[in-house]
């Protein structure tokens, strides 16, 4: 039986591989915990940070399923990823801000340090349990930024290389023409 040429399809869809999707997965569990240990009950920017959080990771995981048959919604739900993370970023300097309490800033001691556990490769949110444990929550709040940073640096190069793919490679309509087209002209037999 002769080769089969690769369908129009792409391979897509494993989200989990990620790193913008393990980090964000890491941004939600952080957040959930630091709503629970650190705003009172009732407080709407409980409802609203775990939103956000969970809304990053779910539109990466979305997105990269829906990259199947879209580019176009791939990049879109990436995009709202990217927004959802920024609004949490906003309530993290929001909390410090309110409270009169400091941000690091970004060449700091704490936050280099906060920013080199976020590149180990055996990240997971038990990387930072053990802070819960014994940590303020000014420290964890400028943990949490660290981590959302980290996250948005690495969504916008995945929506840069969206972008590139797109162009270098088109969309599904343009992949399933030109599978059409080979079909059509290939030899009989």
């Amino acid at each position: 039986m002769p080769d089969r040429p690769e369908g129009f399809l792409p391979k897509g869809g494993n989200y989990r591989e990620l790193l913008s999707y393990r980090k964000a997965e890491i941004i939600y569990d952080f957040t959930f915990r630091f709503c629970e240990k650190f705003l009172r009950r009732g407080d709407r920017t409980i409802d609203q940070m775990v939103q956000a959080a969970r809304s990053g990771k779910q539109n990466i995981a979305e997105g990269s399923k829906a990259s199947v048959t879209s580019t176009e919604t791939e990049l879109k739900l990436t995009n709202v990823a990217r927004a959802s993370l920024e609004e949490l970023l906003i309530d993290y300097q929001d909390f410090l801000r309110a409270r009169d309490l400091p941000m690091w800033p970004k060449d700091s001691r704490e936050a280099l340090y906060a920013r080199r556990l976020g590149k180990t490769p055996e990240e997971t949110f038990e990387t930072y349990r053990p802070f819960f444990e014994d940590r303020p929550a000014e420290t964890l709040a400028n943990i949490a930024i660290c981590l959302v940073h980290q996250a948005n640096y690495l969504l916008d190069r995945q929506i840069k290389r969206l972008e590139k793919d797109f162009v270098e490679k088109g969309g599904l309509r343009e992949r399933m023409t030109r599978a059409r087209l080979d079909h059509r002209n290939r030899p009989p037999g």
